[in-house]
């Protein structure tokens, strides 16, 4: 069979069969703590104990992980019913063109996260080099790690991320025992930690306290949130089951459970490494609290965490985005090469301090985009997809010269919304975004190019593992498809 020359049709971005799907509950739950174990989160900690007691940060902490929890598994369907990546089921609200300006978006703030790892990573190298050899250098560690990490995702040394996601449980050990030396010196200094405040609020104020840390933490994993179908396609799921809950157990556990447990945990560090040390910067604090030999192995277990982390969370979304806009002429490793560009002139050493703020900015734009994915799927296809024109440049979501105009103005006015509202940002983002899209393509947008499964709803033409189908795309030689589906299993 003659390939056809259809930029759509990248083998990477073919949707995985029911055969390919190898993530389970538990093994999704791991994946989990390798992912939220996110020393960045220790700022949000940081800027909470500032203003409200450990009780109710923990309390906002929990409340914002499992809604955003919750909102992963909702989108998450997706890829558990069609076996679709994010950018590609976003050709659907977007158009096949359109998609890229969110896809980018996306992308960039990944490739933000990579660059602030790699600082905290390059931090901890700095410390154990100055301990070692008496080199103080943390921009020249961050340019080293930096490129080491590119350079490993490019190549796909899975030797090395392997030991990185060893450091994952050591690391929640290392918080264990920051937490109890952390907490200590607090007592020490007669601060009790579950009461201690440093700049106090009451009132409104205190609410508005609260809901900050809330969307702050919806805003760290809206990302994730929106990307979703990009793991989810990977999941084992039953086919012919119509039940919403069953057919989507393997995400439940780790979005609404796991990763809600150990992302508060992580808060608590910061909130607590604040009361001792007057810092959430988990390097700092590690300073402050070991020396010696001690120091040198947390410092190692901090950097291979944030490597496993980046590599998983940040590189290889940002790069399959990147890859992906600029077709089949753009392979993967130059995907990879622009991440780590932009992380790096992202100047993260500078973003720390800032991030509770940036953090709403990112959870209103992102979430806006949730909100449209949901109306786009569930309220007006009813989770029925054409998913072959999904690949076609000239079917039903080409809309007007690629572009799915409904979906960019919702988006546009539920971003701003969002970020006038910041206090709420990722509720409002994901309200006005839903509302806004569901009027404009409903009674818009769709009058004017016409969806097959809106008109035609049914389920055995447009619904996937439901069904018991798997999708076929033509256009594509049998052995590349599965080629590339390999790889990218691998990659996750």
């Amino acid at each position: 069979m003659q390939k056809e020359n259809n930029y759509l049709k990248s083998p990477d971005l073919m949707p995985i069969g029911h055969s390919k799907r190898t993530i389970g509950s538990f093994g999704f739950a791991v994946i989990w703590v390798g992912m939220a174990i996110v020393l960045a989160a220790f700022a949000i900690g940081g800027a909470a104990i500032q203003h409200l007691p450990l009780g109710l940060v923990i309390l906002a902490t929990l409340i914002g992980s499992v809604a955003i929890g919750i909102f992963m598994t909702i989108i998450g369907d997706i890829g558990v019913e069609h076996g679709l990546s994010f950018p590609v089921y976003m050709r659907a609200p977007f158009g096949t063109i359109g998609t890229h300006i969110p896809s980018i978006v996306r992308g960039i703030t990944a490739s933000c996260w990579f660059g602030i790892n790699t600082y905290f990573g390059a931090t901890a190298i700095n410390a154990i080099m100055n301990m070692l050899f008496g080199f103080d250098n943390w921009l020249v560690c961050f340019l080293v790690f930096a490129a080491l990490q590119l350079i490993n995702t490019s190549l796909g040394i899975k030797s090395i991320e392997r030991f990185a996601d060893l450091a994952a449980p050591v690391i929640i050990l290392i918080s264990c025992w920051m937490y109890i030396s952390l907490s200590s010196d607090a007592v020490d200094q007669g601060k009790n930690i579950w009461s201690w405040v440093e700049s106090p609020v009451a009132g409104g104020a205190a609410f508005t306290a609260f809901m900050v840390v809330v969307m702050s933490n919806m805003g760290f994993w809206a990302t994730l949130a929106a990307d979703m179908p990009s793991l989810s396609r990977f999941f084992k799921a039953p086919k012919l089951e119509r039940n919403w809950f069953k057919r989507n157990k393997t995400q439940l556990l780790g979005s609404i459970v796991v990763m809600p447990i150990v992302n508060t945990f992580m808060i608590v560090i910061g909130a607590v490494s604040y009361m001792a040390v007057a810092n959430a910067d988990p390097v700092a604090a590690l300073q402050e609290t070991a020396s010696g030999i001690v120091l040198g192995v947390l410092m190692l277990m901090i950097v291979l965490a944030q490597w496993s982390t980046n590599t998983s969370a940040n590189i290889i979304p940002a790069a399959t985005i990147f890859s992906n806009v600029g077709g089949p002429k753009m392979p993967f490793w130059v995907g990879v090469i622009i991440a780590g560009i932009i992380g790096v002139l992202a100047q993260p050493w500078s973003l720390f301090d800032v991030l509770n703020s940036a953090l709403l900015v990112i959870g209103g734009i992102l979430s806006s985009i949730v909100g449209i994915l949901f109306a786009d799927y569930y309220l007006i296809r009813k989770r029925r997809v054409h998913v072959k024109d999904l690949y076609e440049t000239n079917g039903q979501f080409k809309y007007m010269k690629g572009f799915n105009l409904a979906g960019l103005i919702a988006w546009v006015v539920g971003g701003v919304i969002a970020n006038m509202l910041s206090t709420y940002s990722s509720i409002v983002g994901f309200v006005v975004g839903a509302a806004l899209y569901y009027v404009l393509a409903k009674y818009w947008w769709f009058k004017k190019y016409e969806q097959a499964e809106i008109s035609d709803p049914s389920d055995e033409k447009y619904l996937g593992i439901t069904v018991g189908r798997d999708w076929e795309i033509d256009g594509l030689l049998e052995d590349e498809v599965v080629i590339a589906t390999d790889a990218v299993t691998d990659r996750v």
